[in-house]
């Protein structure tokens, strides 16, 4: 599992996924919510809005990165 630093928290789902890579755009990470790829903390996650902090660990096919945030 990875760490990616957030310089703030709460993130937004979508905006996270863009920064950890796990997206290319808003638009993949829209599709990839709606088709219920994302899992947040072990759960399907099917907001794009809903608001991560740190500890929280979002899972994409696979590619498990954890929310940290940067002191």
């Amino acid at each position: 599992m990875r760490t990616v630093e957030i310089s703030e928290e709460p993130i937004r789902l979508g905006q996270f996924l863009k920064l950890a890579q796990l997206a290319e755009d808003g638009a993949h990470a829209k599709e990839l919510i709606e088709d219920g790829e994302v899992h947040v903390n072990g759960s399907v996650e099917l907001r794009r809005g809903a608001q991560l902090r740190e500890g929280d660990v979002v899972v994409v096919n696979g590619d498990e990165v954890s929310v940290s945030v940067r002191p």
